[in-house]
């Protein structure tokens, strides 16, 4: 069953596809070739308000919000991605968008990898920008997976997101050091995008625990579709090391954005629309 409700995304349709006793929410609009569009570990809708819109210019695009992120619920039980990965593909396949092509931030990256494993027909080509999933089996990573989980600290910052996106001060607070390199430069937009999800998140521990206990590199050589790895030069989070394994492992061109961090699809949309833009003009029909 689909509902439908207010827009999230500028020429957006936000609905609810209740899947297996879990209300997804997604918002979708465009028209043209068919794009998904998946975020990273708490992030949500918002995240790709920089990108949708331009997207959607020339595609028929997909947004979702993973379970338990933004307005979506948590699923009964995720102990591995491919969880996550099945609830994208169902609203997918809902909206009749296979096959489609992926952009993946962060965890979304992995969900698109795993989404062409266990669908191959429903994914067309794949667009890593700044994959979670290698770095994420060290015992540090896993470390602050974990705590940042117990913790939330977004929470605590949600309410006051646009004040702290605003100022200059509240962007190197809440983006330095892991998230954006130039966070003097970070528009207060694109900041404000990424503090929205923890307001409504209800169980990000869930996907987080996933991740921790994911690793990719096993089922790399069953993904069959074209893919680009994207990745900020200066990205702290999944170092620039990790979208060199990954492209080595699936004989993937790799295109770094010089001076950007973890966070490229807000910090630098410009050069990530550029890049994804080709990458799709490329796709056998």
């Amino acid at each position: 069953m689909v509902t439908e409700s207010k827009r999230r995304l500028d020429g957006f349709e936000e609905r609810e596809l209740l899947w297996r006793g879990t209300p997804l929410r997604y918002a979708i609009g465009g028209s043209g070739p068919r794009l998904v569009l998946v975020h990273g570990l708490g992030g949500t809708i918002e995240n790709w308000r920089a990108l949708a819109p331009a997207l959607a210019r020339t595609h028929r695009v997909l947004v979702p919000d993973l379970p338990g992120h933004g307005r979506s619920a948590a699923l009964p039980e995720a102990r591995d991605i491919d969880a996550l990965a099945a609830a994208v593909l169902a609203i997918d396949e809902t909206e009749g968008l296979a096959p489609a092509a992926w952009v993946g931030h962060s965890l979304g990256g992995l969900i698109a990898l795993r989404a062409a494993v266990l669908s191959p027909r429903a994914v067309r080509g794949i667009v890593l920008a700044a994959a979670a999933g290698i770095g994420s089996a060290k015992r540090g990573a896993q470390v602050t997976l974990m705590l940042d989980g117990l913790l939330q600290p977004g929470k605590a910052v949600a309410p006051f997101r646009q004040g702290w996106s605003r100022s200059r001060l509240g962007r190197r607070v809440a983006f330095g050091g892991w998230g954006v390199a130039d966070t003097d430069g970070f528009e207060p937009e694109a900041a404000e995008s990424f503090l929205v999800g923890p307001a409504y998140h209800t169980n990000t521990r869930q996907a987080g625990r996933a991740l921790r206990f994911s690793d990719p590199r096993a089922g790399l050589d069953r993904v069959g579709c074209p893919c680009l790895c994207l990745w900020g030069a200066s990205d702290k989070w999944v170092k620039l090391e990790d979208g060199i394994e990954y492209a080595r492992r699936l004989r993937a061109p790799l295109r770094t954005i010089a001076g950007c961090g973890h966070l490229l699809i807000g910090e630098r949309p410009d050069a990530c629309l550029a890049a994804i833009e080709e990458f799709l003009a490329g796709l056998p029909a």
